[in-house]
């Protein structure tokens, strides 16, 4: 039972460039990898792919669906928006069979902005394509390529409020979506200052939390990464005690 938890970090797959070369690359911001370090979790990047699930998940003892582009509308049943981004059906159809099958196992689990919306798109909810179109402003993602900052509320009683407490002054964002109709199960959990969803979980999983903003960008304040250690080294002490 000792040793970190080994935590997958679900990765893009896009062309990316590096000194002399620009090739297609399975990739994901240092930040998430040095915040599972820093909880005390052993990160390991997980590229998107419809098979070997099982087998995948055999592996993790906790899982973090990072942000990236945004989902193809036609997964919630939706017509595309003109500032949708183009699909990437492959990272779509992957990291929803593992998040299924995540959930299925009770996998310790922490969904960040675009992992927070595939959560709520797997549980049959759906997504507001444009938000600045809804709420007026475009302050969740003013400029792209830069966070913008912004506080949250946070519902009392939720498993969130147990880890951030009623209020976290100052997130950091780069999102033009939201939620809209909350999928099956989930319970809000946060919210932003104009009354957009920011926080949603499942209470019937050990851990199952998803947020919209990025927590792997505050530098000092690493409580949702924490949480999700704890709880993956738990799994995995129980599932080698139930395999002894």
């Amino acid at each position: 039972m000792s040793g970190r938890p080994i935590i997958g970090i679900t990765s893009y797959a896009q062309p990316a460039k590096w000194g002399a070369w620009e090739l297609p690359a399975a990739l994901v911001p240092l930040m998430y990898v040095e915040s599972v370090e820093r909880a005390g979790g052993r990160p390991l990047l997980v590229p998107p792919s419809e098979h070997g699930v099982d087998e995948t998940l055999d592996v993790l003892d906790g899982v973090i669906f990072s942000g990236g582009i945004d989902i193809d509308p036609s997964r919630y049943g939706a017509d595309r928006h003109p500032a949708t981004d183009p699909a990437q059906a492959h990272r779509d159809a992957g990291e929803l069979a593992l998040l299924a099958a995540a959930l299925e196992r009770d996998v310790p689990t922490l969904a960040i902005c675009r992992g927070f919306q595939l959560l709520n798109v797997l549980r049959g909810g759906d997504l507001v394509q444009h938000l600045p179109e809804t709420v007026g402003h475009d302050r969740h993602r003013e400029t792209p390529g830069v966070f913008s900052q912004h506080p949250v509320d946070v519902k009392e009683g939720t498993r969130l409020a147990a880890i951030l407490g009623a209020r976290h002054e100052s997130v950091r964002s780069s999102h033009h979506q939201g939620v809209g109709r909350v999928g099956e199960g989930l319970v809000e959990s946060a919210w932003a200052e104009d009354g957009s969803l920011e926080g949603l979980e499942d209470p019937t999983r050990r851990f199952a939390v998803g947020v919209l903003w990025h927590p792997e960008m505050e530098e000092d304040d690493k409580r949702l990464f924490e949480a999700l250690v704890a709880e993956a080294r738990a799994y995995r002490a129980e599932r080698r005690a139930g395999s002894a």
